[in-house]
């Protein structure tokens, strides 16, 4: 039998799929993951599916080795769950995960001078982000850049390391958090502390959190999730599909 908190992780995946694509973090490709709230070493995962269609139903439950703790055996799954299994078995604090192709972030991984640091006070999460992490050091010149095995799954965790975002040359980032609402706080986040960056250079060089600002900035706004969460998931759920 499946029990309560399983049937609310699996609801919590479809509506923070919905919040992701309506914040345009997701859209036909990323996806959202949790960790079992019953088994430490297994996570919640959309079947492969785009994220603005994900219903409870779509979830599945997968063990670190991706294979299907519950829901179908022919469940057609994302090339990139290695991402979200590695994450988890290396890091024991993580509860949920965000993998995401922001064209917003995407400068920040193709430019080896251009450091993804926090700008704002409600980016303090930033603080530490690693250069990014390329696929090509570890599988050569010639894949298609996705982490489709277990191998480049764990290389991308140790690339992670303790930090909360990790980026992906010429392809996207990764987001991490304590809960849903976290990760997915950090990943619209991460977005919006990138477009500010950038922008801000047409004026001069911007001027960055220091290592305190944002560890304070950040230990004020871990308090302040939930207020994000509950705007965006009425906003997602008010308006159906989003029409700009």
């Amino acid at each position: 039998m499946t029990a309560p908190a399983e049937v609310e992780a699996t609801k919590l995946i479809a509506e923070g799929s919905r919040i992701l694509y309506e914040q345009r973090v997701l859209d036909a490709f990323g996806h959202l993951s949790c960790r079992s709230p019953v088994r430490s070493d297994s996570f919640f995962i959309s079947r492969s599916l785009a994220p603005a269609l994900v219903t409870a139903e779509d979830v599945v439950e997968l063990d670190f080795d991706c294979a299907i703790v519950s829901g179908a055996p022919d469940t057609r799954l994302f090339l990139e769950r290695f991402i979200h299994a590695e994450i988890y078995r290396r890091r024991p604090d993580v509860q949920a995960i965000v993998h995401s192709h922001a064209t917003a972030v995407l400068p920040f991984t193709l430019v080896k001078t251009a450091r993804l640091r926090p700008v704002c006070h409600v980016c303090g999460f930033l603080e530490g982000v690693p250069p990014p992490f390329d696929v090509a050091d570890h599988a050569g010149p010639s894949t298609d850049l996705l982490i489709r095995n277990a191998t480049l799954g764990r290389q991308l965790a140790d690339h992670l390391g303790d930090a909360n975002v990790v980026l992906m040359r010429a392809h996207g980032y990764t987001a991490v958090g304590g809960s849903v609402q976290q990760a997915v706080y950090r990943a619209v986040y991460t977005i919006k502390n990138c477009e500010i960056d950038l922008s801000s250079r047409v004026l001069g060089e911007p001027t960055y959190l220091t290592a305190g600002e944002a560890a304070a900035c950040e230990a004020t706004t871990a308090e302040q999730v939930r207020r994000t969460w509950d705007l965006w998931a009425q906003e997602a759920s008010s308006g159906g599909f989003r029409t700009q």
